[in-house]
């Protein structure tokens, strides 16, 4: 699959379906997401309108099928972590390994940088059993790749499929941290100037 095949456009509650379609496999058969159940249609449109209110959230798609999609939302609710969000990312198993993480996740750093945000923060899921069949590991690399850093390990913290797993944190900036940061956009006010062609 290449990448000129694949275009990326911003998610709508109408791509709701197609999303939970991708996101399912991973709550039933993998650690990955902590979830258990698989949220309603209806809840998960909720999701999408809530994130979309104020952060990018982003599909990749090819011959008019959702192949992938990233999004950001902040990272807490306090005041003084405006310029901080937590990133997630998911793609249809067949479209792994072929570039299409790397640019939703670089669609995202544009926008999110546009917006005036500042520290991209990741949670994974980590294992130590490297033949688990519910965790590859493989996001670790990915985001190590993506020149995320790591920045500590809460143990044990998850528990699914019968097992305890460690959820690893790593960041990466997007700019300098200067004493007077500009005020913190809505995705709204910054989308027009994203060349949708071009990402």
């Amino acid at each position: 699959m290449q990448n000129s095949e694949i275009i990326l456009r911003p998610v709508t509650e109408k791509d709701a379906a197609e999303i939970l379609a991708i996101y399912t496999p991973y709550i039933e058969n993998t650690a990955i997401t902590f979830e258990y159940e698989v949220p309603s249609l209806e809840s998960f449109e909720a999701r999408i309108r809530g994130i979309t209110a104020g952060f990018p959230y982003i599909a990749a798609v090819k011959d008019s099928r959702i192949i992938g999609y990233a999004y950001a939302k902040a990272y807490h609710e306090r005041a003084a972590y405006a310029r901080t969000v937590e990133l997630s990312i998911y793609l249809h198993p067949d479209c792994k390994g072929c570039g299409t993480g790397r640019r939703l996740y670089n669609a995202l750093a544009q926008a999110l940088k546009l917006q005036g945000i500042l520290n991209m923060v990741v949670s994974i899921t980590d294992s130590a059993d490297k033949d688990d069949i519910h965790n590859t590991n493989d996001s670790i690399s990915f985001h190590t790749r993506m020149g995320f850093s790591l920045i500590g390990t809460m143990n044990r913290c998850g528990y699914k499929f019968g097992k305890w797993y460690n959820v690893v944190y790593m960041e990466k900036f997007l700019g300098e941290h200067d004493d007077s940061p500009l005020p913190v956009k809505s995705f709204h006010e910054i989308s027009h100037q994203l060349d949708w062609k071009t990402l």
